[in-house]
């Protein structure tokens, strides 16, 4: 799977010449190095689902937490887990688009 062309397909998926003007994906990155990624589900068919957390800690550079806050799906992790954080919010919207 190409996480990537998902997540264009997604964010596509979510326009509605409403929801973009509101809403928003971000991914920038951290300092410590890492990634940060805050994906809006507000305003979605998956505002009203559970995420369980998830926090995963291989070493200083191989670490991952993902939450939902606020209607956010918030992922962090180290320098090489961005595709990993991608990957866990995919597979979380999938059986729910």
């Amino acid at each position: 799977m190409n996480i990537i062309k998902w997540l264009q397909d997604y964010f596509e998926e979510c326009c509605n010449d409403d929801w973009e003007h509101t809403y928003q994906i971000k991914i920038e990155t951290l300092d410590n190095p890492g990634w940060l990624v805050d994906i809006d589900i507000a305003d979605t068919n998956l505002e009203s689902y559970s995420f369980e957390e998830i926090r995963i800690e291989r070493d200083d550079n191989n670490w991952i937490t993902c939450r939902i806050e606020n209607k956010v799906f918030k992922g962090r992790g180290g320098v090489k887990n961005l595709e990993e954080i991608l990957t866990i919010f995919s597979e979380w919207v999938r059986p729910k688009s």
